[in-house]
């Protein structure tokens, strides 16, 4: 038994040692777009992953001039970036749990085709429907900020019932009979019994889409009119120069500016992620 126990603990220290270092593979570039973006434009293209020196120091220069660079403020593409994620994600987050909810207590065949057509959408390659999408988002007028998070929602529907599905077939139906019971309709048993228990897999969701609508380039440079509005993303790649020099000193600290708040995001949060998602796929 002793044996056993040193054995265990021999591969968990092993284990530990291997994913310490392995994890390094994703700290390093961050710790290279923190360095870089500190340096000067010539010193980050003579030897990018050198450490800034007396001469190559730029202080905050960088961010200064990243934030001033073009006729194309940085505080408006920031503030368009949080207004799409914030809508994109609350919309997703509502008519998703609802519509998960509706999937899992009607059996019907409309709610099945329903949701096999969401899982279907999850397979479909981008590439194969990125022309008709736009074309589509200008007739309907989706090609604003103030409109593009409903593209979003037909994105982010698949991923979302899935993961909100997987855990409301688990919830004790019980509950609900007896707030119908007491006089709740569909709509008050929702909002006040279901969405509670939903807040593991919310919280799950919500830091999964965050990320993936705070950090999207492609949708937004396909939709949105780009002489008008810009996002984070879209931002950075016009920070070029005459003929198409790039200052990567301001690039780079631009870059880190877009991924503090999602960094900071994921920390606080990143705990309930592992509970959205066993909450959903383990059985009671």
């Amino acid at each position: 038994m002793k044996k056993a126990k040193e054995k265990y603990s021999l591969g968990s220290t092993l284990l530990t040692v291997f994913f310490a270092a392995l994890s390094l593979v994703w700290v390093v570039p961050i710790f290279e777009v923190v360095n870089n973006s500190f340096k000067s434009n010539n010193y980050v293209n003579l030897d990018p992953f050198a450490l800034p020196n007396a001469e190559s120091f730029m202080g905050f220069d960088n961010y200064i001039k990243g934030m001033t660079f073009g006729n194309y403020p940085f505080l408006k593409s920031a503030w368009y970036s949080l207004f799409i994620t914030v809508a994109s994600v609350a919309l997703i987050l509502l008519l998703c749990s609802m519509s998960a909810w509706y999937i899992a207590r009607v059996k019907s065949l409309g709610s099945k085709v329903f949701y096999y057509l969401c899982l279907f959408s999850m397979i479909v390659p981008f590439q194969m429907v990125m022309f008709t999408l736009s074309f589509t988002a200008d007739k309907l007028n989706l090609n604003t900020p103030y409109s593009i998070p409903i593209v979003y929602l037909g994105f982010g529907a698949g991923l979302s019932i899935f993961m909100f599905l997987g855990f409301i077939r688990d919830l004790p139906i019980d509950i609900e009979e007896a707030a119908a019971i007491d006089g709740c309709g569909p709509v008050r048993t929702f909002f006040l019994v279901v969405l509670p228990m939903l807040k593991p897999t919310l919280i799950s969701v919500g830091i999964l889409q965050t990320m993936w609508v705070w950090n999207d380039y492609l949708l937004p440079y396909l939709v949105l009119d780009r002489t008008q509005y810009m996002t984070i993303p879209i931002h950075v790649q016009y920070l070029k120069g005459s003929y198409g020099t790039v200052d990567l000193g301001a690039t780079m600290a631009i870059i880190m500016l877009s991924i503090i708040p999602i960094i900071i995001v994921y920390l606080f949060c990143q705990k309930h992620i592992i509970k959205g998602v066993a909450a959903g796929a383990v059985k009671g």
